[in-house]
Order: structure tokens, then C-alpha cells, then sequence
């Protein structure tokens, strides 16, 4: 006979993945899709939603196809997807518009306003969650300010995964980890109407979803969902977190015996504790980061810089540049694979950088939609590769300082996204961190936290530790200890880099209202 499959899907931002699992948690076929959205001269990043169905639907066949057992073996399916941003559906379940991501850029101007007003107190005791621009609560507030006809026009604001959850079910509704940070109350888990008189949305509470916890609760697939896919019709699918908290569960944040914390350094970057209850989480006085909530009861306590990889591409993409201009032509992947040894041998000082490379600003350990990269310290003896290096220096600074805003740093990180299967940055990381860093052989995280998710609800573990031991930590890898010498560099370049982005407040405002008179 052919073993039983779970399907963990991950509709990330730049690829959306069907994965399948055994029932032990090895990964056993893989389909994927490169994702598609638009950036606006206005600062708007949308996502074409019907598209998205039609691309998860491909991905999903892709992977049906590929298993032995065909379509009879899988148990379940279980969705995550991409966080923050607003998809809204009309009363037949119909987007109203685009799908807006968590790069849009578009309310800037009211996430300052809200930051900056007597309302950010209670949001933020709340929620223990603060606000920026990338998030569903600014989005909708700046949508009943700028264009409330589309509001009206609207019966439900969504999430990436819970549109897909809507198109395999027919079921609205929204899971524990999205609903909770942006609209809950952390201690009581459920919807605060504090928070919503707060954010002045009261005329569109009807916008927020049910919220499902997919450990207990699933929806049948629909006959229609089914027939296009080409799985039965009445298959279990499970809600599953946002895609940060089902790679955290990937990576095996969730163990209360451990004192671990977890670093996704992929085109953003995310840095998290586990907090086994409400009584242990820290609120920070600059009001910043998230407080996601696991199925349970425990937390994750989250710091994101907005942009991580995303500094990597940038400066590589400017070599490109250079070396086509000379003639010579160079993949990414290519100039990637001769990096490791190069950055190593740099001056670390050289070159400070700041890594707030994306255009809709910074969120962590600081909310500035106007916050900006920058190269500072330079003179007539820094090189290429001591920039290059600087660009490193400033990610692993950048994390330091979001695990300085969580209260303190774990005894141990683990490693995942793509920056992970760099050599040079895991080892600047333990460093900069002063603790051990192990990357874990999950190369899916989000799609098996996701389906961990799915093995609970099933019944094939109890809860998310047992699973979490059985299917995670047989693939943590040998840590990369901290090099002592390299760790007193960073304690060293530390006060540097506080300094520097704190200085730049100013700066960036003035930048800003520069560009503004030239456009």
C-alpha cells in the first residue's frame, strides 16, 4: 500500500509551494510556482487574486501527479501564506481589488499618523503588536480614509491564506496568529473591540473574519476545488498559521523546555522568542515588533527588519551592473558562490551600513516608513568587498539589535531562509549574537509547519512540542559556535550602529521632503 500524504502549501511572496509528507515529516515531492505582483508609481505592491487561485490550483496538480499514491493517499491539506497586507472579498466571495501586500508602501503617511496619536497606547497593550505601515488594521484605516467605497463594496478582509482557504472551502475565516496580532487581545485571544474603536474602525467590524484554529478545526474542500485540483472532494484542510509562525514551528521554535529563539533571514527578516504564555511577554517602550500567538496558548515574540536578503540582492545587482558594463556577464548565483571567502577576508568598519533597503521603510526594533539604507565611515581605502562586507555586518547588526528589543538574546538561534545556506553569514551571526546558531535540514519550513499543524488536528500527535521533537529536531544540524575574537569585534561595531540609525531620523525626513519637491 501506499503510505498516507499531508500537503503543506505556502504562498509566499516570491514562490508558492505544494509540498507532501509522510506521516513522520519527510518531505516526499515538491511543486512550485514563481508568484506575481505589480509594484505602483504610487507605492502600491498588489497581487492579482484571481491569478493566485489559478497558480495555486497549477501548483497543487503539479504535486498530485507526483505521488505514488496519487490523490487516494493524502489525509490533508494545509495552507499558510504570505503576512500582513489586505485582500478583500465582496459578499459572493469576489475580490473587490488587487490583493495588497505587505510591501505596499501606500499607507505610510497614516501609519505615522496612527503612531504618533493617543490611540497607539491601547493598540499596542492590546495587541502587544506594533504598528506599521505593512499591516490589515493601517491598510483598512487608510482605505476608509482615502477610498471608503471599496470598503462598502466589501463583506470580508482577508489574508493571502485565508483567500485560498476561502477558494478549497468556501469557508471565511481567519486563523490564530493573523487575527490575533492585528486585531486581539493577546491575554484573552480573541477579537478586542478596544482595538477597533481605537484604529476608529467600528463601521467596518463586520470586515474581520471568524477566527479558526486549524489544530482542532478543519473544512471540507469543496466539490468545485476538488475537480480542479484533482484531489477528493471533502479532504480536510487546515488553516494553518502565516507563513512566519509556520516556519517557526518548521524550525522547531515551539518547545517550552528550550530556550531558543529563531532568525529567518530571507528577502525580509525575522527574528523571534518562544514565550510559553501571556504572563511572559515583554512589551518594549518604542511599541514595536509582534506578539503572534501559537495554537495553545505560547507566543512567538517577533522583531522584523523589513528588508534582509533584500540588501544582498541590491549590492550584487549593482556588480552585475558594473561587470556587464566591462562585458562580463554574471548570474547572481554565480558572484553568490565566490562571496563566502571574500566577505570573510574584509575589514569589518570599514564601511557602516544601514539595511533598510525597502522603499516602504523599516518596522523593527523601529517603525519609519521613511527609514532608508545608507553607507557611512567610508574614505579613499575602502574597497569593493569591505563594502560588501559592511552590507553583511549591517544584517547581523540589524538582528542583534531586533533580539536587544525582545529583552534578551536565547541561548541558542536556529537558521532558516534563504541566507542560511550562506557560510559567512551564519558565522557573523553567532558572533554578532554571542550564541551557538543551528541550521535545521528543512528546506520547506513553512510548508511542514504547516502541515505539523495538520498532523495535530489529525491526531497523529497530541500537541506541538510532541510533533516538533518527532519531526524537527532529528534534522538540526552541528551549531556554528561564536568565534570569541569575531564576537569582541561586533561588541565593538555595536554602539556604532545604534548610533548611526538613530542619528539618521532627521536625515530621512529631510531626504523625503526633498524628493517630494523634485517629483
Amino acid at each position: 500500500m501506499n503510505p498516507e500524504v499531508l500537503i503543506g502549501l505556502d504562498a509566499g511572496t516570491s514562490v508558492i509551494k505544494a509540498v507532501a509528507y509522510d506521516l513522520k515529516g519527510h518531505q516526499i515531492a515538491i511543486a512550485h510556482r514563481r508568484n506575481a505582483y505589480t509594484t505602483l508609481p504610487n507605492g502600491g505592491v498588489v497581487q492579482d487574486m484571481a491569478r493566485t487561485w489559478q497558480d495555486t490550483v497549477v501548483v497543487l496538480k503539479e504535486l498530485v501527479e507526483q505521488l505514488p499514491g496519487g490523490s487516494a493517499s493524502v489525509r490533508a491539506l494545509a495552507v499558510t501564506g504570505q503576512g500582513d497586507g489586505t485582500w478583500l472579498i465582496d459578499a459572493d466571495g469576489k475580490p473587490v481589488d488587487d490583493g495588497w501586500l505587505w510591501l505596499d508602501a501606500r499607507a505610510a503617511e497614516t501609519a505615522r499618523d496612527l503612531c504618533a496619536s493617543d490611540a497607539i497606547d491601547t493598540i499596542y497593550r492590546e495587541t502587544a503588536t506594533g504598528l506599521n505601515v505593512c499591516q490589515m488594521r493601517t491598510h483598512l484605516v487608510h482605505l476608509a480614509r482615502t477610498a471608503p467605497e471599496l470598503l462598502k463594496r466589501s463583506a470580508a478582509a482577508l489574508h493571502c491564506k485565508d483567500w485560498l482557504y476561502l477558494k478549497m472551502t468556501g469557508i471565511t475565516a481567519s486563523d490564530v496568529s493573523e487575527a490575533g496580532f492585528t486585531f486581539g487581545s493577546y491575554k484573552e485571544g480573541t477579537y478586542s473591540e478596544d482595538v477597533v474603536d481605537a484604529l476608529g474602525l467600528r463601521a467596518y467590524r463586520h470586515l474581520l473574519p471568524p477566527i479558526v484554529d486549524g489544530t482542532r478545526q478543519t473544512h471540507a474542500m469543496t466539490a468545485q476545488a476538488a475537480s480542479l485540483i484533482g484531489l477528493p472532494a471533502g479532504l480536510p484542510v487546515c488553516l494553518g498559521s502565516v507563513d512566519v509562525m509556520c516556519c517557526a514551528l518548521g524550525a522547531g521554535l515551539h518547545d517550552a523546555s528550550a530556550d531558543r529563539g529563531m532568525t529567518i533571514l530571507g528577502s525580509t527578516g525575522m527574528h523571534m522568542r518562544f514565550v510559553p504564555g501571556a504572563g511572559e511577554v515583554v512589551l518594549n517602550p518604542d511599541m514595536t515588533g509582534y506578539t503572534m500567538p501559537f495554537p495553545g496558548g505560547a507566543f512567538a515574540q517577533i522583531q522584523t527588519n523589513m528588508a534582509a536578503t533584500l540588501n544582498i540582492d541590491w549590492a550584487l545587482g549593482l556588480m552585475r551592473e558594473v561587470l556587464a558594463a566591462a562585458g562580463v556577464e554574471a548570474t547572481q548565483a554565480d558572484l553568490l558562490a565566490r562571496l563566502d571567502d571574500q566577505v570573510l577576508a574584509a575589514r569589518p568598519g570599514a564601511a557602516f551600513y544601514l539595511p533598510y533597503i525597502s522603499s516602504a521603510g523599516e518596522r523593527g526594533p523601529f517603525s519609519e516608513p521613511l527609514a532608508r539604507a545608507s553607507l557611512s565611515g567610508l574614505d579613499q581605502n575602502t574597497g569593493w568587498f569591505d563594502i560588501l562586507r559592511g552590507v553583511f555586518d549591517g544584517l547581523v547588526l540589524a538582528s542583534r539589535d531586533c533580539y536587544t528589543a525582545l529583552g534578551r538574546i536565547p541561548g541558542e538561534i536556529h537558521l532558516t531562509g534563504g541566507a542560511a545556506k550562506s557560510a559567512a553569514l551564519k558565522k557573523l551571526l553567532a558572533a554578532a549574537l554571542r550564541a551557538p546558531v543551528k541550521t535545521v535540514a528543512q528546506p520547506e519550513a513553512g510548508a511542514a509547519g504547516a502541515v505539523m499543524m495538520a498532523a495535530v488536528q489529525q491526531g497523529l500527535y497530541p500537541d506541538l512540542t510532541s510533533v516538533t521533537r518527532d519531526w524537527v529536531d532529528p534534522l538540526v544540524e552541528p551549531a556554528e559556535e561564536p568565534d570569541p575574537e569575531l564576537a569582541d569585534v561586533y561588541d565593538a561595531l555595536f554602539p556604532a550602529y545604534l548610533s548611526t540609525r538613530k542619528a539618521m531620523s532627521e536625515t530621512w525626513h529631510a531626504q523625503d521632503l526633498a524628493r517630494r519637491k523634485l517629483s
